[in-house]
């Protein structure tokens, strides 16, 4: 693709200057794939997730595929989310594991529903995850995790153009019927999971959820035209460039503002829009 910048051998100056521009997103960024990730635990972690998350992300210009599976186990009320599509001026695609005991947070006249927070450290499920767009492979994450990412800067897509391949390893035979059944629930035939053990394989492809309202507004095609726009941007500036430190070095000198427009696609929209809701003005 576009994006892909020759593998090459990296300095200790280089590896520590990148790592330290994305680390206040609370990402790290892979060598070998060239791509960005969620380590283990990054700020957004205290946030959660509600599906305002989702409601919002246009603003954010992030145009993206949701599934939420929700089910109950062990007492909880679980969630496990897919999201895939463009992410600002990145192409990307996420697993995430919540659950929740509280009631439903009620914010009159804007949102009722669960607020869901991240798996601890003894709840992280073991995951893969595999990206393709148009048949062509972006890149592959594994890990035992709860929030499972990659995203690959300057690399432009609609969530349609985009399949994901998700493999999900259940706690257990009980925790992963309860899964299944939501997936049943959901819509999804046998032709669209797999199961092997307490693993499942999900191909993700279009959603059977109920997508936000906000996802096929105006809203979101105008956040599209612009995310085109600075992927072309990005990829003018670094077409000579071989590898994402001479990138970013790049269009920081000459485009400060989109390398700001990569600074904030490196951070979470989940605080802003908790703090505005929660503690409104």
């Amino acid at each position: 693709m576009e994006n892909q910048k020759k593998n090459i051998i990296y300095d200790t100056v280089q590896q520590e200057e990148i790592q330290a521009i994305i680390a206040a997103g609370g990402y790290a960024y892979d060598w070998k794939q060239n791509i960005f990730y969620t380590p283990h635990d990054p700020w957004q972690k205290q946030f959660g997730y509600c599906r305002l998350y989702d409601e919002a992300a246009p603003v954010m210009a992030m145009v993206i595929d949701s599934e939420p599976i929700e089910f109950e186990y062990d007492g909880k009320r679980w969630l496990i989310e897919l999201w895939k599509g463009q992410y600002g001026i990145t192409t990307g695609c996420e697993i995430g594991v919540y659950y929740t005991t509280e009631p439903d947070v009620e914010i009159p006249g804007v949102f009722t529903g669960p607020l869901y927070f991240g798996a601890s450290d003894e709840e992280y499920l073991t995951m893969f995850c595999f990206l393709e767009k148009n048949g062509t492979g972006l890149f592959s994450r594994t890990g035992t995790h709860w929030w499972l990412t990659g995203f690959v800067l300057g690399e432009f897509s609609e969530p349609e153009e985009l399949t994901m391949i998700a493999l999900i390893t259940l706690k257990n035979e009980e925790m992963c019927a309860a899964f299944i059944k939501a997936l049943q629930e959901l819509g999804y035939s046998d032709r669209e999971y797999v199961l092997r053990g307490t693993t499942v394989v999900i191909t993700f492809t279009k959603p059977h959820s109920k997508q936000p309202a906000s996802r096929y507004s105006p809203i979101s095609r105008a956040a599209q035209v612009m995310n085109k726009l600075n992927c072309q941007l990005y990829n003018f500036f670094t077409a000579n460039m071989e590898n994402m430190y001479e990138s970013l070095k790049t269009i920081r000198q000459k485009s400060p503002a989109l390398y700001s427009l990569f600074l904030d696609s490196t951070k979470s929209a989940k605080a802003e829009i908790l703090e505005k809701l929660l503690k409104p003005e």
